[in-house]
């Protein structure tokens, strides 16, 4: 598929159509590399993304508790009222 660079203010860009950005994955942030000449554009990772399914199949697992026992602290004695 051919595209044109079309100018955005003093950058230039490229319109790609819905379609290829569906198929693709593609959101609001890319990644672009330089790969041998070769310019490659694919989906940003999103920062904890799958992380609430990781937590999910942890608790289904039981495997979601603290691994170090409570140290209570002077605050929690002294200081700490219900």
């Amino acid at each position: 598929m051919r595209a044109k660079i079309v100018r955005i203010g003093n950058s230039r860009g490229i319109r790609l159509p819905k379609p290829v950005m569906e198929q693709v994955g593609l959101r609001e942030e890319v990644m672009l590399e330089v790969k041998e000449g070769t310019l490659v554009i694919s989906p940003a990772e999103r920062p904890r993304e799958g992380w609430a399914a990781a937590a999910k199949a942890l608790s289904n697992r039981g495997e979601d508790r603290m691994l170090d026992a409570p140290t209570p602290t002077r605050f929690d004695e002294d200081e700490w009222e219900w």
